[in-house]
């Protein structure tokens, strides 16, 4: 058997990808840490527990990596599923990475160069997600709620993607012979343009008739906040510090890599808005969460 391991299977990125990929017809293994009695293809994976990964990958001969989120150091628990994809032959893995260099976390760019320096298999750098603007992110719960974007970044743009285009990269990259990224093994995803938070807080004025307000904060505020909204405190540390590099243009970029790699454009954070505005209204409220 082939076909491709979905690890975060039932994430914003790797729902979308299983949805693509088996509308596609293409075999698929759903990995996480609670398994779907409704799936017979889900499988339980667990990073902190390498004897899951072996029945994971059995028969999987590509893999879509997701590393284990709100970790500052991911490459001590995916090593060994690296090694054991090597061991059995995985000839593909896209391992989803990111744009935004995160401040005292090494072990993120050490595992990208680990997958990158495997004959096949490829990074994805993606930008800022555009979901995070969406509850139950602490991003989306604070507009809902309040109205209101919280920010140490100032001016500083990012280049906002939607996850669904970011799937679709990996889906082409997964399944099409003809991107197949020969010596091009390392992928920058973002949007169509780039944006600051105040860029955003209009757009969603301008389509939802909310008013959005943009607060200026320090970064340990920040930090405080991403605490409160249940973030371990060190990931939420280095997520606030990611914003001091946003404030100076480290992610002000912009490339065509999904155009490249899918033969369309990605969507634009306005359409993105006008798809989702009912997602700010004041419902039932849900956890403040990272997603």
């Amino acid at each position: 058997m082939t076909g491709v391991l979905v690890t975060g299977g039932t994430g914003k990125t790797g729902g979308a990808l299983v949805e693509l990929l088996r509308g596609n017809g293409v075999p698929v293994r759903v990995a996480s840490r609670t398994r779907s009695a409704d799936d017979p293809d889900a499988v339980r994976f667990d990073w902190a527990d390498p004897a899951t990964h072996p029945a994971a990958l059995r028969g999987m001969d590509r893999v879509f990596l997701v590393p284990p989120v709100e970790s500052v150091d991911p490459l001590p628990l995916v090593a060994p599923f690296l090694a054991e994809a090597q061991r059995l032959g995985v000839r593909r893995v896209v391992l989803l990475g990111s744009a935004i260099v995160f401040p005292d976390a090494p072990s993120a760019l050490e595992l990208a160069a680990r997958v990158r320096a495997q004959p096949g298999w490829v990074v994805l750098r993606a930008s800022g997600f555009m979901q995070n603007f969406l509850p139950p992110h602490p991003l989306g719960e604070r507009i809902r709620w309040h109205g209101e974007i919280r920010t140490a970044a100032g001016d500083g743009r990012v280049g906002w993607i939607d996850a669904r285009d970011i799937a679709a990269a990996a889906s082409a990259l997964l399944t099409d012979p003809r991107a197949d990224p020969g010596d091009r093994r390392d992928h920058l995803l973002t949007g169509p343009k780039a944006l600051s938070y105040q860029d955003a807080a209009a757009i969603i004025t301008s389509r939802t008739g909310r008013p959005v307000r943009v607060a200026r904060i320090g970064i340990g505020e920040q930090a405080a906040n991403y605490r409160a909204a249940g973030i371990p405190a060190e990931f939420a540390d280095s997520l606030a510090a990611v914003e001091a590099d946003i404030r100076t243009g480290g992610a002000d970029q912009i490339s065509t890599a999904v155009l490249d790699l899918t033969g369309r454009p990605p969507r634009a954070f306005a359409d993105f808005v006008q798809e989702h505005t009912a997602r700010w209204s004041r419902a039932e409220r849900g956890p403040e969460r990272l997603t």
